[in-house]
């Protein structure tokens, strides 16, 4: 076994691999850009050495700065994780030429598999079932759109060397497949390097079902039982469990044969996933699966496999590397309980779920799960990378047990001031047809009215409780000197409500920038309000870090500026005492027109042109950020009066992009 390993890679990956290699002895050792400086997977590597600047392309992704710190620091072993340079097979044979030792498959493996064209044509030939579509080397526009109507719409465009929902594109019309076709060229280059593409069938109910597979060096290959990654959001994995709902015995033995035999095609070794689509209209059936593409790395999702196996994969992997034989036999190999995960991101479901960058200032995860993260409280969300932030997971009994688990411990999350999505995950695991098993990939689409935030009247009613206890106690002006706790003493003097004045006041709040008001009655004996009025009043009691709303509790901290913070079911409101504008969130549309750069980016393509007559919804601009485009609509009908950048240029967040006039 070798004694040292390099991680090329950032963020909870380069911790999660961290973890295994300290508990195994192995000395570790980071690479960071100068955004990372002060990164927690920096600071938990036993050695660290400085690649580039921040854009991934200046460091993660230049291979020989890579092999440079590997060589500086005495590394015997390279280990990629995922994304960046993990499925370069270049990367891995010069790792190999090095004399270094390469945590991942043969080069060979990774160029058979790396190109979705190619693997499929040797899946066909491996007798691994195949989704219809086209994979030829034209890859003029007029071949492209002719083989688009021959399979017949809907269709999805893949970029060939593309993943994790980069470079692909649903097409539902043919007059919509050039626009399409060019966004997914652009992704596929911008991300890969390759611009190729190829067309599948698009199937109207279907599930993403995958299987973890693991080779070793003396020709032994086995699974390690299938994965459900159907919940997704525009091609991005979501929530992934294992096993898969739904499964029967004889369909899983079909599927992960299948699976093994496509590993056994190109003598895979190391860990590897083989991916299938499902046409889920009539449930899981062996004929209505079909190969999608293999990913020759560690997946993102390894841990709900772990849980249901007792399997360190990341273990795995190495001592497969260092020459070992698997560690288990197939018959060896378990599936207990059920398994689910939940990937965090730093985005704004609110607000087209536009990704969310910024510090860290009040970051607080379950701590009664596992969680995988590179990120903690005093960090920073970079523009530079992906916004996951973190990946919680549950192993439970049951199914349902898993989803009420992993529900409320998104719940738990507290995070300010970068929104992130943890209320919307609690809301897809809560919701009747998830927790039913009742799922495909258009799950979220179909559902999204029911899963993004609305107001909250209880919310509001917390939001009162605080700023009345505010006003109590003239916590609105805690450095004044005059400030006194409410658990320790007498108040200090208020404005609004007054203790000698009557016994009931308007109390005004603003909630995330909106304003809320409503009738509070005297501070009852028991320390807490009564808000509201009638029947429809409640009971509410504000303590040092809890404050409950009719016994339903909700965590509540300081802010800047002595604004409060209330942690309600995964979402975070800012709670003032003056209008602040709504914060925390993404720049949009304004109410005059002007399309503003939600982040810092680069413009790719700008769809319209100043004078063209558009539509409410029409994509105007386009912006690349955080490794995704991200397309600004018209806001409403109208003509596009200006567009401010060019395609190439470099904008700065909020930077007014174009601008439509209404007409």
């Amino acid at each position: 076994m070798f004694k040292s390993v390099l991680v090329a890679n950032r963020g909870e990956i380069a911790c999660r691999i961290f973890r295994t290699a300290k508990r195994m002895g192995i000395r570790t050792i980071a690479v960071y850009s100068e955004a990372d400086a002060e990164a927690l997977h920096v600071r938990e590597a036993d050695d660290a050495v400085l690649i580039g600047p921040a854009p991934a392309r200046e460091s993660y992704l230049v291979a020989d700065k890579v092999l440079a710190a590997a060589k500086q620091t005495g590394a015997e072993a390279i280990h990629p994780g995922y994304g960046f340079l993990s499925e370069n097979a270049d990367f891995a044979e010069a790792v190999m030429a090095a004399g270094l030792v390469w945590i991942g498959p043969p080069p060979a493996a990774i160029r058979a598999m790396g190109l979705k064209d190619a693997a499929k044509k040797l899946m066909i030939e491996a007798g691994v079932p195949v989704t219809p579509g086209y994979q030829g080397e034209d890859q003029s526009v007029e071949t492209l759109t002719a083989e688009a109507a021959r399979i017949g719409y809907p269709v999805l465009i893949k970029a060939v060397a593309g993943g994790g929902g980069k470079g692909m594109k649903l097409v539902e019309r043919a007059e919509d497949f050039a626009s399409g076709l060019a966004s997914a060229q652009r992704e596929g280059q911008s991300s890969f390097g390759d611009p190729r593409v190829l067309i599948e069938s698009y199937i109207t109910r279907p599930r993403h079902i995958e299987v973890q597979v693991f080779g070793d060096s003396h020709g032994e290959v086995v699974h390690l039982h299938e994965r459900d990654c159907s919940l997704q959001r525009r091609h991005q994995k979501v929530i992934e469990e294992a096993p898969a709902p739904g499964m029967d015995a004889a369909t899983r033995k079909a599927v992960t044969s299948a699976a093994v035999r496509a590993a056994r095609a190109v003598d895979y070794q190391g860990a590897g996933t083989i991916e299938f689509i499902a046409d889920a209209s009539d449930g899981l059936k062996a004929d209505r699966i079909w190969f999608m593409e293999m990913n020759t790395r560690l997946q993102v999702e390894h841990p709900v496999t772990e849980s249901i196996t007792g399997v360190d994969l990341v273990e795995w992997q190495f001592r497969v590397a260092a020459g070992e034989p698997m560690p288990l036999k197939q018959a060896d190999i378990p599936m207990n309980g059920w398994a689910m995960e939940a990937r965090l991101y730093a985005e704004d479901p609110a607000n087209g779920f536009l990704p969310s960058i910024g510090p860290l200032t009040h970051f607080e995860l379950p701590e009664d799960i596992r969680v995988d993260t590179g990120v903690e409280q005093g960090g920073e969300v970079s523009q530079f990378y992906d916004p996951m932030i973190a990946k919680l997971i549950v192993h439970e009994d049951t199914r349902e047990a898993a989803a009420g688990h992993l529900a409320e411990a998104c719940r738990s999350v507290e995070v300010w001031p970068v929104r992130t999505n943890a209320a919307f995950l609690a809301r897809c695991l809560d919701h009747p047809r998830f927790v039913e098993g009742d799922v495909d990939t258009a799950f979220i689409a179909a559902e999204e009215a029911t899963l993004l935030p609305a107001a909250d009247p209880i919310v509001d009613i917390a939001a009162l409780g605080l700023a009345a206890e505010d006003v109590l106690y003239d916590r609105n002006h805690p450095r004044s000197g005059d400030h006194r706790s409410p658990w320790q003493g007498a108040p200090g003097a208020g404005y609004g409500f007054r203790l000698n004045g009557p016994d009931h006041a308007q109390q005004r709040a603003f909630v995330n920038g909106r304003s809320v008001t409503g009738v509070v009655n005297a501070h009852l004996a028991s320390g807490g309000w009564r808000i509201g009025e009638g029947d429809s009043a409640a009971i509410v009691d504000v303590g040092p870090d809890v404050i409950t709303v009719d016994g339903r509790p909700f965590a509540w901290a300081y802010g800047e500026n002595d604004d409060q913070l209330l942690f309600a079911d995964g979402e975070t409101v800012l709670v003032s005492w003056k209008p602040r504008g709504a914060t925390g969130g993404s720049s949009g549309p304004a109410s005059d027109g002007s399309l503003r750069a939600p982040m810092p980016g680069k413009i790719v393509a700008t769809p319209a042109k100043a004078g063209d007559t558009v539509t409410k919804g029409q994509p105007v601009i386009v912006l690349e950020a955080m490794k995704m485009e991200h397309a600004l609509t018209a806001p409403f009908d109208g003509v596009v009066g200006e567009i401010a950048f060019a395609v190439g240029d470099q904008v700065g967040a909020d930077a007014v992009l174009a601008k439509v006039e209404a007409v």
